[in-house]
C-alpha cells in the first residue's frame, strides 16, 4: 500500500511539473531611437512573459520617483498572472525636461505596440499603469492623444489606463522646475486635467487615504473622475484605499487592477 501511494504522489509530482507554466525575463532592452548617451544609458526595459504563450494580456509599468528618481521594475504582484509585463524606464528630471520624459513614456509604449507579440502578448489587451510618476505619465499619455500620435500609436488602442495615485495637476517636480512650490497647484499643459475627453479608454483612477495621501493626491484625482464624467466618459471609475499613504497604497491596488482587466477580458470578476 505504502508503495502505491508513493508511486500515486509521484505520479502527482509528474502532471504537476509537466503543466506547470513557466515564465522568462529579458532584461535591459533598448526601445528608443534617440541617439544621447543619456538616452542610450536610460531607456530600457525589462519584460516578463509567460514562455510559450500567445495572445497574452500586457501590462506596461512606470516606476514612481517624482520624474526625478527611480529605475524600471516588475512588480511581484503582477508575476505568474499570465501576464506579459513591461517595466519601463526614462529619462529624468531635472537632467531633461517635462516633455522628454513623456515623451520617453510614449516611445516606451509604442515600442510595446510594434514588439510585444515577439513575447506573446496580445495588441489588443495593452494595460498601462504605473505608481505615482508612473501614474502620472499613464494619464498624460491616455488624455493627451499627441504624445502617443508622435509615434503613429492611437492612445485608443491602448485597452485600458489605470495610475496609482497619479498627480492629476501639473507634476509638483514639474512645477519645481517651473520655480513654482509645491503646494501651489497649478493646471497647464502638463496637467492631465487640462486633457479631459470623453471618448478615451476605460480610466481606473487609485488613490490611497485621502487623509495620508501625498499632497493631496486623492482630491486632484476626485476631481479629475468628475471633469470627466462632466465631459461625458462613461467608463472613469475611481477607488480611495482607506487606512494607506502613497506608498502603502500600491499593493492592495493591484487588486482593482486585476478585477478591472477580468472584466475587460471577458473573465470571472473576483471582487
Amino acid at each position: 500500500m505504502n508503495r502505491l501511494l508513493t508511486a500515486l504522489l509521484l505520479f502527482c509530482l509528474a502532471i504537476s511539473g509537466a503543466t506547470a507554466q513557466t515564465y522568462r525575463q529579458v532584461n535591459n532592452v533598448s526601445y528608443t531611437k534617440k541617439t544621447d548617451a543619456y538616452s542610450a544609458e536610460r531607456l530600457k526595459l525589462d519584460i516578463y512573459y509567460p514562455e510559450g504563450q500567445m495572445g497574452c494580456p500586457v501590462v506596461v509599468w512606470f516606476h514612481g520617483g517624482g520624474l526625478e528618481a527611480g529605475s524600471k521594475e516588475i512588480p511581484a504582484k503582477l508575476k505568474e498572472k499570465g501576464y506579459v509585463v513591461v517595466g519601463a524606464n526614462y529619462r529624468l528630471l531635472p537632467k531633461v525636461t517635462a516633455k522628454e520624459t513623456i515623451d520617453d513614456a510614449a516611445e516606451a509604449v509604442a515600442w510595446v505596440f510594434n514588439h510585444i507579440g515577439e513575447y506573446g502578448g496580445d495588441v489588443k489587451k495593452i494595460v498601462v499603469t504605473g505608481h505615482s510618476a508612473g501614474g502620472y505619465l499613464a494619464m498624460m499619455l491616455c488624455l493627451n492623444k499627441a504624445w502617443l500620435q508622435a509615434y503613429g500609436i492611437d492612445a485608443d488602442q491602448v485597452m485600458m489606463y489605470v495610475p496609482f495615485s497619479g498627480q492629476a495637476i501639473t507634476h509638483y517636480n514639474i512645477r519645481k522646475m517651473q520655480g513654482i512650490a509645491p503646494l501651489q497647484p497649478t493646471i497647464d499643459e502638463y496637467a492631465p486635467l487640462y486633457w479631459v475627453r470623453k471618448d478615451c479608454p476605460p480610466l481606473v483612477l487609485i488613490c490611497g487615504d485621502r487623509e495620508l495621501e501625498l499632497y493631496g493626491r486623492y482630491d486632484e484625482n476626485q476631481y479629475l473622475a468628475r471633469m470627466m464624467k462632466l465631459v461625458g466618459h462613461t467608463e472613469t471609475y475611481l477607488y480611495e484605499i482607506d487606512g494607506h499613504g502613497h506608498g502603502g497604497m500600491v499593493d492592495p491596488s493591484f487588486h482593482i487592477l486585476e478585477t478591472h482587466m477580468n472584466k475587460m477580458l471577458g473573465k470571472n470578476v473576483n471582487p
